[in-house]
């Protein structure tokens, strides 16, 4: 996916998070974000859309706080949420996906937070859906692209995510493969980090099933034993690679 397609799907998911809003009971929990309620994940999903507006708009060269930014904190609604997804939206479609800039993750340039912000976009609207006893949704591509992302920048979120920074090891590689969508990623793991592959071949640990059930996974939406996902090989390396590798 490139730039322009992140924009139309961010677009989309959007529209599904301040509608799944609207219906959600605001007190809820939310299981996927523990001490938050459904309005809680709303308030941050805004914030969080209005930071990357403003760090895009400005092509900004190093990290800038929210709190330094006078962001509108709501009250947190549906056309607070609609009108921060926007302001979002049209900053990125009159980007120059090219332009450099500061971003968290490995490509520091205006593409990244269009890849980011519908991937962190898509997670929450699913979190929604689990605090209201929904199945979740995402078409396979989307979700393929969505572990692509949160694989490519995991390393580089270590700064905020410092448990990253204990994934390691001599050589072990465990196998990630989609079984719906020709997708698959390798993670070796070295003394000094991890490495991420695409070629999805033979390791010591291999996770498959459907993209989508891959994606509630990794980011530690559903628990492997509640999952329909096959393990083979070594189920600690599984463990130690879910049990450090969230983003915080």
């Amino acid at each position: 996916m490139n730039h322009e397609q992140h924009c139309d799907a961010l677009e989309v998911e959007i529209d599904r998070f301040a509608s799944a809003f609207d219906t959600a009971a605001p007190d809820a929990g939310v299981p996927g974000c523990p001490d938050w309620t459904v309005v809680d994940l709303a308030s941050h999903l805004g914030t969080i859309h209005r930071w990357a507006q403003n760090l895009v708009s400005t092509l900004a060269p190093r990290y800038v706080s929210p709190d330094d930014m006078g962001l509108e904190t709501g009250p947190v609604d549906g056309p607070w949420l609609r009108r921060g997804g926007a302001q979002l939206l049209r900053t990125l479609r009159v980007g120059d996906p090219d332009s450099p800039m500061w971003a968290w993750g490995v490509d520091q340039h205006v593409r990244f937070w269009s890849r980011r912000q519908l991937h962190e976009t898509l997670v929450h609207r699913i979190d929604l859906q689990l605090a209201g006893r929904r199945e979740p949704s995402a078409s396979p591509d989307l979700a393929a692209d969505a572990i692509d992302e949160f694989l490519v920048n995991l390393r580089a979120a270590q700064a905020f995510s410092p448990n990253v920074g204990e994934l390691h090891g001599h050589g072990q590689l465990l196998t990630i493969r989609a079984t719906d969508v020709s997708a698959s990623w390798s993670i070796r793991f070295e003394p000094e980090g991890f490495i991420v592959g695409r070629d999805g071949g033979p390791g010591d640990a291999l996770l498959a099933g459907s993209v989508l059930e891959l994606l509630l996974v990794l980011y530690r939406r559903r628990p492997i034993e509640a999952s329909s996902l096959l393990l083979e090989g070594d189920g600690d390396l599984v463990d130690y690679w879910i049990a450090n590798s969230a983003l915080q």
